[in-house]
């Protein structure tokens, strides 16, 4: 299932759905979840999704099914506006918020520290962005977010883009 969570405040991921849809691609394989008028804490660090409730975060907002939905979804796509050349803090919240997937049991993978998977299930992860982000350094932002996950970057696109990451979708 492709999952596309969409912070834009164009709500451009109705543009990527219809996309999906005219192409006939995925039409039953995928979800489009617009925030809009959600509220989605940043995370506090407080590690209860490691301890004390095991990959479930402590935060009580509107995030949790969002969570659990990121969990089932094979490729997650964020789409969002940037600032500084970076995603919005909305989606950076989404991101962080990611962490009760992982334990805070750590091992060396390739040379480097990762964190051991809480479920055997984690989606690739790409990016649709709007506005003038930072092409190279999202690249960068999304390889290595997926690396820590143990998946892969689908890649970054800008919303003129927006067909070509469509035809990345499953």
């Amino acid at each position: 299932m492709v999952l596309m969570i969409d912070t834009t405040t164009n709500h451009i991921g109705q543009v990527i759905s219809g996309e999906l849809l005219r192409r006939g691609k995925n039409v039953a394989g995928f979800e489009l979840i617009d925030t809009t008028g959600m509220h989605i804490s940043h995370c506090v660090g407080c590690n209860y999704c490691w301890l004390k409730t095991p990959g479930v975060c402590a935060i009580q907002d509107d995030y949790e099914p969002i969570l659990r939905k990121i969990n089932k979804a094979d490729q997650v796509w964020l789409i969002s506006d940037t600032r500084f050349g970076f995603v919005s803090w909305q989606t950076k919240n989404i991101v962080d918020r990611i962490l009760p997937l992982a334990t805070m049991y750590l091992k060396f993978k390739d040379g480097q520290m990762r964190h051991v998977m809480r479920y055997n299930h984690q989606p690739d992860f790409g990016i649709i962005y709007t506005g003038d982000g930072d092409q190279a350094y999202l690249e960068r932002w999304c390889q290595r977010t997926a690396l820590n996950f143990e998946r892969r970057s689908l890649g970054v696109f800008s919303e003129s883009r927006g067909k070509e990451a469509v035809s990345c979708m499953l």
